[in-house]
């Protein structure tokens, strides 16, 4: 196989895998304004959940319903109480079907609701590029949009590493 050839083959291979993706959002960047729909089929904005609670957790998942992915949403759902008594409302997101983000809210018990982002807008709105599936990421915004942590590839230590944040912040 010619290089150019194989060069292209890797690009999109990566693409794929959603190894190549934007930017994510920093710390200390507004987080997106967006409105998805939840697994109750209604709409849900964001920018409303950031105003009505001190913090906001929006929790990124690439598919529900799997290993790694339940562990996650199990971990916030468990520290559910811890996280409330901080005012951190939980968002999860994956661009499963509303059928899929109920039944995996159903099945595990969730609190809190879940997005199914099928047109990839909050995806992308976040810097993931959406492509194959959302990475495992969380983000923590103040009632001001901002976002005041982020977190990368988490499963069962999810909620833990948040309060454990929030905990650095009354320091």
């Amino acid at each position: 196989m010619k290089l150019p050839r194989l060069l292209a083959l890797m690009s999109l291979l990566s693409l794929l895998t959603g190894t190549a993706r934007a930017e994510p959002l920093k710390v200390g960047a507004a987080a997106p304004v967006i409105t998805a729909t939840a697994d109750d089929g209604k709409p849900l904005n964001l920018g409303d959940v950031y105003k009505n609670n001190a913090y906001t957790l929006v929790w990124f998942y690439p598919k529900a319903l799997t290993g790694g992915c339940t562990k996650q949403g199990c971990s916030l759902r468990d520290a559910a109480a811890d996280l409330k008594k901080h005012g951190v409302a939980v968002v999860g997101v994956s661009n499963d079907t509303v059928e899929l983000q109920k039944k995996f809210k159903d099945t595990n018990n969730f609190p809190f609701p879940l997005l199914a982002d099928t047109d990839k807008k909050v995806v992308k709105a976040f810097g993931q590029n959406g492509i194959a599936f959302p990475s495992r990421e969380a983000y923590l915004i103040d009632r001001t949009g901002k976002v005041v942590y982020h977190d990368e590839r988490q499963t069962d230590k999810q909620a833990e590493k948040v309060l454990a944040f929030l905990a650095s912040k009354k320091s």
